[in-house]
């Protein structure tokens, strides 16, 4: 009885021990990764003024790094909006392609949202504000998790084996080959 209850004991521990192991990788910030926004395609010229400042607000709420798209960034973020109506509801459409240092693209982030206009051009702050948050927020979790993977680094060089060469004399070759 006395064994059963230490077992059990010790595998409460465990547990506890592994589930706070979870919860340190799920909170994890995604602070010193710098990411440029690139462009936002698909949005009349103010509409892409207005959400670029949401995004550095929500950037700044969830402390993303973001720098200007001429700086060097481990990250590079390109957004493309578009608006669809169905069944009486039109929703704003985003798109936000996250590339690394190489130019490979790292991660497609997409959604939808419930927007109370028809057209991009009508979004007011508030609808702006809101997509901001939502797509800074899959940003940010994206970075958290890559902030604690290895980052890329510059393929290392091809290692190949020394051989070493001795020279056999003609005797040592013939007792070789009897």
């Amino acid at each position: 009885m006395a064994r059963m209850m230490l077992a059990r004991r010790l595998a409460a521990i465990m547990l506890t021990a592994a589930l706070g192991a979870c919860q340190g990788t799920f909170s994890a910030s995604p602070e010193g990764i710098p990411v440029a926004l690139e462009s936002i395609d698909g949005a009349p010229a103010p509409i892409r003024t207005a959400l670029t400042e949401e995004l550095a607000t929500a950037a700044t709420d969830r402390k993303v790094d973001l720098v200007g798209a001429s700086a060097e960034a481990r990250y590079r973020v390109r957004g493309y909006l578009s608006t669809a109506t169905e069944d009486g509801e039109t929703k704003v459409a985003y798109v936000w392609d996250v590339f690394d240092s190489q130019k490979r693209r790292a991660k497609r982030l997409e959604g939808s949202s419930p927007a109370p206009v028809a057209s991009l051009s009508s979004l007011d702050k508030q609808a702006l504000a809101k997509l901001a948050q939502a797509s800074m927020g899959e940003i940010a979790d994206f970075l958290s998790v890559a902030k604690s993977e290895t980052p890329p680094t510059a393929e290392a060089p091809i290692q190949t084996a020394e051989v070493q060469t001795t020279e056999i004399s003609p005797e040592e070759d013939g007792v070789a080959m009897q």
